[in-house]
């Protein structure tokens, strides 16, 4: 895994633009696979003033998002369909076709969960944007899932439901499930960018490099990636060597 360390976020953001300028510069129909948090939010702000500059074109991308809450509409300002058009969709020439999250409001969740990973097979994606949690997770893998596990429902743990409260009025609105993509898909990308910033991060991105790779700690399967990008603050790199 390669390792970059940032003094800030603003250059973290300003690195994990760099790599995402290269994937699309060389292939103009990327297929993009995203995710959501207050992390990748530097770097949607640096494509959306690159793309208004006369950059990058988004025409013919395609994207794909890690996960969804279950039970929010599109409309509701929490779902993440909501969040990825507010923080990037909507400021940028991208075909609001050809862009694709889980729907957290299907009649049939396991369907739902079908239907996705059928998609997942028709857009390899060329780049995986991921954040860490505080405990290892990507996306909503939390630890314990099986490395083989596709796109699935999870219950979200107390932890994650207290750490995404901040986004809600209540903690008592955070959704208490969601709909995930699992590490197999996150896997089959071929270039991966995870990025970490913060103190509270530390330990999770010291496992992630350094620790067995097991399923108690789901961002240790990167280690196992042939392409995959480390971008951390120099807080949460606090331990790496």
């Amino acid at each position: 895994m390669k390792v970059i360390i940032t003094k800030d976020y603003e250059e973290l953001s300003e690195k994990a633009f760099e790599i995402m300028a290269g994937v699309l510069k060389k292939k103009p129909d990327a297929v993009l696979g995203l995710a959501t948090g207050s992390t990748p939010v530097g770097l949607y702000k640096k494509m959306i003033e690159d793309c208004k500059n006369g950059g990058i074109s988004y025409k013919a991308v395609k994207t794909a998002n890690l996960d969804e809450y279950v039970g929010l509409t599109p409309d509701n300002d929490q779902s993440y369909r909501y969040f990825m058009r507010h923080n990037l969709f909507d400021h940028i020439d991208i075909d609001l076709e050809n862009t694709n999250i889980e729907n957290g409001v299907a009649s049939d969740l396991q369907k739902e969960c079908e239907r996705y990973n059928a998609l997942l097979r028709t857009l390899p994606r060329d780049v995986q944007v991921l954040g860490i949690g505080a405990n290892g997770h990507i996306a909503f893998n939390e630890p314990g899932t099986p490395f083989d596990s596709e796109t699935h429902v999870v219950d979200l743990t107390e932890n994650t439901i207290k750490m995404n409260a901040r986004f809600f009025e209540n903690e008592k609105d955070v959704p208490r499930r969601a709909l995930t993509m699992g590490p197999k898909n996150i896997m089959e990308a071929k270039k991966i960018l995870i990025l970490a910033v913060g103190a509270n991060k530390a330990d999770a991105v010291k496992g992630m490099l350094n620790g067995p790779v097991d399923p108690a700690l789901p961002a240790s399967i990167l280690q196992r990636h042939p392409d995959c990008t480390l971008i951390a603050d120099e807080a949460a790199a606090a331990y790496v060597k």
